[in-house]
């Protein structure tokens, strides 16, 4: 029975390896690039089609950052099996896997959130300029 516990834990420890690597090149591009590209989506020009430039810019962005929020999610997913295993210790794993869980949380969450801010933004500026062209063709059936 020892020996099997023994078995375990080595086998925890290899997969926790693999994750790991995994976490430190999801985690070393949302420092790295993700967190600073969403600072930057943060100020939005004020016209319209620069707004829709950035927007596509954006929407470039997002598909990479959530291919890196999927492959996180997926290696959180394959350590969820060591709740099975309380009986081995690996406490100091979890609390690793916890801070890469919070970090990537929090990422995936700002970039929903920014996702959201840019769609909200490009519908209003659409809704005023579309307001804009009607003032404006009022305007000129009156001078006529």
């Amino acid at each position: 029975m020892l020996s099997n516990k023994r078995i375990q834990e080595l086998e925890l420890v290899m997969e926790f390896e693999k994750v790991e690597e995994c976490f430190k090149e999801v985690s070393s591009w949302i420092e790295n690039v993700g967190r600073k590209r969403l600072k930057e989506t943060v100020n939005l020009d004020d016209s319209l089609e620069m707004l829709l430039q950035a927007q596509k810019q954006f929407k470039e962005f997002d598909l990479v950052a959530s291919e890196y929020c999927r492959r996180g999610q997926e290696a959180l997913k394959k350590m969820n099996q060591w709740e099975d295993f309380s009986f081995v210790d690996v406490h100091s794993y979890r609390a690793k896997l916890q801070g890469y869980e919070d970090q990537l949380e929090e990422f995936c969450t700002q970039l929903d959130e920014t996702r959201h801010q840019v769609c909200e933004t490009v519908r209003l500026y659409e809704f005023f300029d579309k307001v804009r062209q009607g003032i404006r063709c009022t305007e000129e059936g009156i001078k006529s």
